[in-house]
């Protein structure tokens, strides 16, 4: 039976491997460990393997097993990647590093709000809708660009990135293209996309970050 850090090893390696493949630069790609629904315990052997860069989807959740671990690690790096609600800009600003999901105007202001009064900065993405599913968060992409500006000229803040999920039952390639157009569209440099089943065809549109969880720490 595999273990975590042989896991870990072997995304390790089909990255490298995928981004030598798209002649990217070596190092270019920024592996995140999904740890949702893993305990503390569960996580420190990637954390002891030397992975450093965590994805978490609810602020809850993460609340209940991070801080303890970025006191005795400090140069972990918290990424939230799922939706946020208003009333959690607070504990999420307090908490992530990286907020991956920005997708409309009452975030992006509360985010703003807190992150003044806290007296942080936080690195922020916007979550784009590719396939415009009704059920899933994320801005369309017909307004992505926009709502990029608009983050910056009348929230303040500075989106540094775009983040999708394709839809699962679709080919991801088309929804890549689609978020890397966007991304020069909107002047932003970081594309967080990929996951554990199609991480690698991600590195190829140009992902700056994968998502991996279930590929790392077996099945939930």
């Amino acid at each position: 039976m595999t273990t975590t850090v042989e896991r870990l090893e072997t995304v390790r390696s089909r990255i490298a491997a995928a981004t030598r493949e798209a002649k990217r630069e070596p190092g270019s790609v920024t592996l995140i460990a999904v740890s949702k629904t893993f305990d503390a315990e569960g996580i420190r052997p990637a954390i002891d393997a030397g992975q450093r860069v965590f994805g978490e989807n609810r602020v809850q959740e993460a609340q209940a097993k991070w801080p303890a671990l970025k006191a005795e690690f400090p140069d972990l790096q918290l990424r939230l990647i799922g939706p946020l609600q208003s009333n959690k800009a607070r504990e999420a600003v307090a908490l992530f590093d990286v907020i991956e999901t920005v997708d409309r105007d009452k975030i992006a202001a509360e985010l703003a709000k807190e992150m003044q009064k806290q007296g942080v900065k936080r690195k922020l993405y916007v979550q784009v809708n590719t396939g415009s599913e009704p059920q899933k968060a994320g801005i369309g992409p017909r307004d992505a660009a926009a709502f990029v500006l608009r983050c910056r000229q009348v929230h303040g803040l500075a989106i540094e990135g775009l983040m999708c999920i394709p839809p699962a039952n679709e080919n991801p390639g088309p929804h890549f293209a689609l978020l890397e157009k966007l991304a020069r569209e909107a002047d932003v440099d970081h594309l967080s996309m990929g996951m554990s089943g199609d991480y690698e065809i991600a590195i190829g549109f140009g992902a700056t970050s994968v998502r991996v969880g279930s590929a790392i720490f077996g099945a939930r």
